[in-house]
This record gives structure tokens, sequence and C-alpha cells, in this order.
């Protein structure tokens, strides 16, 4: 194998790519845990077996020193494995991976995000064959794994029908919506809306009314030009999410029968002067700074941009105030909020790894109840109080020592991980507010989670979603403000299918076939 390292070292050139990772592998899969007693007489001297391995662990970039982190120190002492830690840099970390394990570096565990890339990425090497196959160490090692992590996201994390990486679930949360000047509702007199057509009245009431005092700059809603899939209102028209459910095929929202309504409905919206005329060319910073300094009525945003906002707009206008708007209902009853779903974090033990059986042992131990607990948020009473089932965090410390340690997960209490996490958003109370109050607006019946957030890696799919999304959004952005007809669409359907939309479709139904209800 050493000689096999030499030559795998000096041809790193040629194994940077995913299609030679087999060969550029090293294919060690020894475990020192598996080392025998040399005699019974031995036993008040620590044998082999029993000292555990220092292991090797590759995580995501963060701006701390894993090394030097508080939860470093308290997982070593929780678990009996010291852990070297090293990181994949802030920029361009695909690379620096595939040179990492194209050259055989002996990482016992990598952790990487779990976004579309990284998962083409961790499909690549399992198919390739540069990773360890974690079933059979699983089943012996590693009983917390099974207990705990959801075997949806377990499936969901297998390739070809083999598990290679432990899955960290992303939190179930609805994360965008339209936020209101509550203020500007009551100066119209106007409740909130909840149809689209109150929508209108309130958009043309903020415009005619003029409830900011900003005459002819008067913005009813602004929107950003990357952003002409509204949500909430894109919602009304059954399309919530970028693929949905139509007739029992995931399809995406330009191919959707509902698409010329939406389209028409903004459009409309932009004539009467209801939409931000200059949303084409707003960046999501100069939607915030329109909305925080008065001049509109209505943005969309994230929950997580509430303090931020919050923050702004009192400065400006301090008697302001702003709220979310509830699921919206279209003609035909239709409502939706886009809610994630998917894998934050991924891990993965690579074929070049000297420890595996240690690996997933050390894995394993991190989701014992009361390490996994205190590994997330910290002691109670230190790092947290706990009251009534809640969890809030005790400033600085809980910054201080556990503000990063989400980037210590390789997989999550799935029943116990989401009420823990809550802590996290408490840090300031506008944020969990913020968070609490839309996802309380956002009961089970209008919460429609993403179909595609457990699909596996599809080749077709991967490739091309980030073009048609961009294709997607540019079309419907000139259809909202005119500079494109719907007379057009059916010429601009066969380009977005003949641009990789039709293989996608094929790719995505396929696998969708075999998993719906």
């Amino acid at each position: 194998m050493t000689k096999n390292r030499k030559l795998m070292l000096v041809s790193l050139t040629a194994c940077l790519s995913a299609s030679s990772l087999v060969a550029c592998s090293s294919g060690g899969t020894s475990s020192s845990s598996t080392t025998s007693p040399t005699s019974a007489s031995s036993s008040a001297v620590p044998t082999a077996a029993a000292v555990k391995p220092e292991l090797k662990a590759l995580q995501i970039w963060q701006k701390d020193d894993y090394n030097t982190y508080p939860v470093a120190t308290y997982l070593e002492k929780a678990t009996g494995y010291k852990v070297q830690y090293d990181m994949l840099p802030q920029d361009k970390p695909q690379d620096k991976l595939n040179i990492l394990i194209a050259s055989g570096e002996p990482y016992d565990v990598v952790t990487t995000a779990g976004t579309t890339d990284f998962k083409a990425l961790y499909s690549d090497y399992a198919k390739k064959g540069a990773l360890v196959d974690l079933g059979p160490l699983i089943d012996k090692y590693g009983p917390n794994i099974k207990a705990v992590i959801d075997p949806e996201a377990l499936e969901a994390a297998k390739v070809d029908g083999k598990l290679y990486a432990i899955p960290t679930k992303s939190t179930r949360t609805v994360n965008t919506d339209l936020y209101i000047r509550q203020d500007w509702l009551d100066k119209v007199g106007l409740k909130m809306p909840t149809t689209l057509d109150e929508l209108v009245t309130v958009l043309k009431a903020f415009k005619e009314k003029d409830p900011g005092g900003n005459g002819d700059a008067n913005i009813p809603l602004t929107v950003g030009g990357d952003s002409s899939f509204i949500a909430n209102i894109v919602g009304a028209f059954g399309m919530p999410n970028f693929w949905n459910d139509v007739n029992g095929k995931l399809t995406p929202r330009v191919l959707d029968p509902a698409f010329k309504d939406y389209a028409t409905f903004l459009a409309d919206l932009f004539k009467q002067g209801l939409i931000d005329k200059e949303f084409a060319a707003n960046k999501a910073a100069t939607t915030k700074e329109k909305f925080t300094s008065g001049k509109a009525g209505i943005l969309m945003m994230n929950w997580s941009d509430v303090p931020t906002i919050a923050d702004a707009l009192t400065k400006n206008i301090p008697t302001a105030k702003a709220t979310f708007i509830p699921a919206m209902k279209g003609k035909d009853g239709k409502a939706g909020l886009s809610a994630s779903k998917g894998f934050d974090r991924i891990s993965f033990i690579p074929k070049a790894s000297k420890h595996p059986e240690d690996a997933i042992k050390w894995m394993n131990a991190k989701l014992e109840k009361e390490t996994f607990r205190t590994m997330a948020i910290g002691e109670e009473n230190k790092h947290y109080t706990l009251k009534d089932g809640a969890y809030t965090p005790i400033q600085p410390i809980f910054t201080d020592e556990r503000n990063q340690a989400n980037n210590f997960l390789t997989g999550t209490d799935d029943t116990n991980y989401p009420i823990y996490w809550q802590a996290r958003v408490r840090k300031d109370m506008r944020l969990y507010d913020g968070w609490n109050l839309l996802n309380g607006l956002a009961p089970d019946s209008t919460r429609v989670t993403d179909l595609l957030g457990y699909a596996p890696y599809m080749p077709d799919f991967s490739k091309n979603f980030l073009n048609l999304n961009t294709q997607s959004n540019d079309y419907t952005t000139k259809l909202i403000f005119g500079a494109e007809s719907l007379t057009g669409l059916d010429a601009f359907i066969a380009k977005f299918k003949s641009s990789g939309g039709d293989a996608s479709y094929k790719e995505v139904n396929d696998w969708y076939a075999t998993v719906k209800k």
C-alpha cells in the first residue's frame, strides 16, 4: 500500500477527476481497534485493542480552529477519541476535496455541506469505489446511528443501494415569505390579506393612499430581479417549489399549467404600478434598503433577516411595525409556503482511512443522548436554561462555546435536535420570534415540503438545474415587466426542454415513481 501511495502521489495531476478516483484511492481499510491482546496476563497494561487511535477528520470551513474549539475538547473526553481536525478552504472547497480524495490522504471522516454540488461529488466518489460502504460497519458498531437518525434520510443518502455517508438533516422549516408593514395596513384601514384578491386590494391602497408619505416614490411591493417567483403568491397558484406534483408527476414551474395564470397575475400588478418598477434590476440589498427606509410596504425575505431588518426599520421609522403574511389562497383555494427538506451535512469515510471501524464508533458515540445534547447546545445552567421544554441560551458563553457546534455534527438525534436547535435561534429573541411566527403561520396544511429534498444524486438533473432555474427566472421576469409576451411561451418551453428540461424531467420522475405514496 506504501508503494501504491507513492505512485499515486506522483500521478496526482492525473487523479483530479472523479473518474480516476478508484485508481487514485489507497484502498486502506484496516483499523487498529481490531488488534488482539497478546496475552491474558497483560490486563494490567493497556493492550493495543484498548488504545483508541487518533482520528483524522476533514471538515467544512469555519472561522475558528476546530482543534481548539470547546466542542472538540468536550468530544475527546466524552468519546475517548482524540481527533485531528482539518478544514476545507472557504474558496473552491470542491477542488480541494477532489485533490485530497484523489491523493489518498488518510482522513477517517470527511464532512461536507449537503448541497447539490457536494452530493454530486459524494455520489461520484461512491460510484468510483473511493468510499467505504458503511452498512456493515453501522450494523456492527453503530446502534445509535440506526436508532436516532431518520431512516428516510439514511435511505436517501444511499448510492446504488449502499450507504456510503451519514446524513445530517436540515431542519424542515419555512424560510421565506412576504413581510408587510402592519402600521401601513392600520393606516389604510385594512386587515391582513388572506387571499390574492385581498392582497391586490392592499397593494392598491398602499399605492393610492400612500401611508408611507412617499408620493411618487411609494412602492407597494418590492422584490429583486432574481426573485420572479414570489413566495406566498406563487404558492397560491400551487407552485411553492421549483418542482411540484402535477397529476402525479414532478413538474418544473414553467411547465406547470398554472404558470400562465401566475405570470399574467404578476404582469397585471406591474402594469398597475403595484410592484416595484425597478424590480428587474433590484438586488436583495436594494429591496431591503427600500423597505427599511420606508419606501416599500411589502418585502420578500427570509426569517433570519428579521433582526437586521427590524433594527434598520426602527432606526429610520421608530413607530414602524412589520410582520409576515400568512399563506394566502388563490382563486381555487390553493395555498402554500415552501418548506426546506434535505441534508445540511454529509459525512463519509474514504477508502484511504486507516481506522474506518473506529470512525464509525466515534460517530456512533457522538449520538449518545447526553453526549449529543451537550455537543450541540452545551451544559444546562451553564450554556442554556431549560424551562417548560424550551432551551434558552445563556450569553455570552453559548455563543463563545457552542455557536459553531453544528459544524461538529456527523448525524443528528432527529427526534430531539429540532427542539435543541431552537436554542440557537433564541440567541436573539427577535430571530426566534421571526422563525416561530413564520412557521406558526405555516401549519401542515400550507407547509409544502420540497419533494426533491431527499432525492439521490441524479446526473442530468444536477447538471442542468442551475441553468434551467436561471432560464425560468429570467423569462418570468421579462414576462412580468413586458419584455416578453406569453405568445412566445411555446417557443420558450421548447428551448427549456432541449436545454436539459426533458432529460431532467425523465430522470426526476423515474426516481419519483419509486418513492411516491
